[in-house]
C-alpha cells in the first residue's frame, strides 16, 4: 500500500523491528531439539551469527572467540588491524579519547597507510588458530586484496560499502566488476550493503553467495541523518529475501541473505529471521564483550571519513565474555545476551525446526509490542524499559 505525501509523490510503509512481533505457532518445539546451523557455500557454521567488521569490535583475538563458538567474525581489512603492527596503543587512545575529541582523533588515526603485508598476516594470523577466517575490503581494493586473502587462507570475502550496486558509474576511475570478481576467487564473496528487492537481486546474477542487509541502522552509524537514506530493517530484509527466492527459482542458486545492523536484543535478531534472514550480522552487542577490541567502544566504519564523517564513537561498556552474549548465562534483563538462547526459543514457540521454516513465521504490526503493559518497566528503566 502506498501513501501520498504530495501531488506525484507518493511512498510506501516500511518497518523495524520495533514496530512487528511474531505470532506463536500451532505447535511448539523443545528448543533443545531446534537446528540453528547456518551455509554459506561450502562453509558450515554452527550458530547463523557473524560479527561485523568494526574495529571496535573484530581483531585476531576476537576472530578465534567467535570461530571456536561457532560464529564468523569479520575482520576490517581497511581499518586499523591492517594500518598498524600492533594497534593496541592506537585502539586505547580511541576508548580515553574526550567526545569532542573523538572524530578529528579517528580521521588522524585512519589517515596511516594500510599496509598490503598486514593484510595477508592477519588472515595467516586467525587460520592459525584453526578457525574459519572472513575479512572485508572497501570496493576499490578488493580486486587486488581478494587475490591476497585467497593465497593467504582466508574462507569469506566480503566487499562492503555504505550502498553497493551492481552497476555503478563513473569517469574517474575504473567500476569493480562482481562478476568478474567472483569468478577469479575459488571463495565465497558477500557483498553489501542493500536495502531493496531490485538491487538484490541484479548483485545475486553476479555469482556471489551473500548480501548484507542494512543502510544506516548500526548503534554507531548516522548515515540515515548525514544522507538521509535507509530503510527500516524488517522491510528491508523481507524485499531482499523475496530476490533470493526469486533468485534460486531462476537460476537453482541460493544467495544466503545476512540482516546487518540494527539489533540491540534477542527479540531484534528474531524478527530479522522471521522477516526472511539466513543469518545476521551484529556489532555493537559483540562490542560490549570482555574479548571485544574497542574496550567497551563502538564505531563506525565512515566514522574517519575527513569529508563527511557518517558514524561515531559510542560507549557500550562490558557486560560480559563473548560466551555469555552468545549462549548465557545472562546476567541482565534487557535480552542482550544470551542470543542463541533466544533464537532457539523463538523458534520452538513458533513451531519451526529450523531457520527456514522461521521465516515462514507469521508477523503483526505491532507498534505497542515494547510498551503495552510495560508502565513500571519503563519507569524504573528496567527490563523492556531500558
Amino acid at each position: 500500500m502506498e501513501f501520498e505525501l504530495g501531488r506525484g509523490k507518493r511512498a510506501r510503509r516500511a518497518y523495524g523491528f520495533d514496530e512487528v512481533a511474531l505470532v506463536p505457532g500451532t505447535v511448539t518445539i523443545n528448543p533443545a531439539e531446534i537446528d540453528v546451523g547456518f551455509a554459506l557455500d561450502g562453509l558450515q557454521l554452527a550458530i547463523p551469527i557473524l560479527a561485523s567488521a568494526m574495529d571496535g569490535v573484530v581483531d585476531v583475538e576476537f576472530a578465534t572467540a567467535m570461530g571456536r563458538e561457532g560464529g564468523l567474525a569479520v575482520l576490517n581489512l581497511d581499518g586499523v588491524q591492517t594500518r598498524y603492527e600492533d594497534p593496541a596503543e592506537v585502539l586505547q587512545a580511541i576508548a580515553d579519547a574526550p567526545r569532542e575529541e573523538i572524530n578529528v582523533l579517528l580521521q588522524k588515526i585512519y589517515s596511516a597507510p594500510v599496509q598490503d603485508g598486514l593484510v595477508g598476516q592477519r588472515v595467516e594470523q586467525i587460520k592459525q588458530s584453526g578457525v574459519a577466517c572472513a575479512v572485508s575490503t572497501a570496493p576499490n581494493h578488493a580486486e587486488r586484496r581478494g587475490s591476497i586473502v585467497q593465497e593467504a587462507g582466508a574462507d569469506v570475502l566480503v566487499v562492503q560499502g555504505t550502498v553497493l550496486t551492481a552497476r555503478h558509474i563513473s569517469r574517474s576511475y575504473k567500476q569493480l566488476s562482481f562478476k568478474e570478481l567472483t569468478a577469479a576467487l575459488d571463495i565465497p564473496v558477500v557483498v553489501g550493503n542493500c536495502v531493496d528487492y531490485a538491487t538484490a537481486l541484479e548483485l545475486m546474477d553476479t555469482g556471489i553467495k551473500g548480501l548484507l542487509v542494512g543502510v544506516g541502522p548500526g548503534a554507531a552509524c548516522t548515515s540515515r541523518a548525514v544522507l538521509g537514506i535507509g530503510v527500516p530493517q524488517v522491510t528491508a530484509t523481507s524485499d531482499c529475501a523475496a530476490a533470493r527466492d526469486d533468485h534460486l527459482r531462476r537460476s537453482g542458486e541460493r544467495v544466503v541473505v545476512i540482516t546487518d545492523g540494527g539489533m540491540r536484543i534477542g527479540g531484534d535478531v528474531c524478527k530479522a529471521f522471521a522477516s526472511g534472514a539466513d543469518a545476521v550480522m551484529i556489532g555493537s552487542i559483540f562490542a560490549a564483550t570482555e574479548e571485544a577490541a574497542g574496550h567497551g567502544n563502538h564505531w563506525g566504519m565512515a566514522t574517519s571519513d575527513a569529508n563527511l564523517p557518517r558514524g561515531t564513537r559510542i560507549k557500550t561498556g562490558i557486560k560480559g565474555t563473548l560466551h555469555e552474549v552468545l549462549y548465557g548465562p545472562s546476567h541482565v534483563d534487557d535480552g542482550s545476551m544470551n542470543l542463541v538462547g533466544a533464537i532457539k526459543g523463538a523458534m520452538g514457540v513458533c513451531g519451526a525446526r529450523t531457520i527456514s521454516e522461521f521465516q515462514e513465521t507469521e508477523m503483526v504490526i505491532a507498534p505497542s509490542i515494547k510498551t503495552e503493559g510495560k508502565v513500571q518497566q519503563r519507569e524504573q528503566r528496567v527490563g523492556m524499559g531500558v
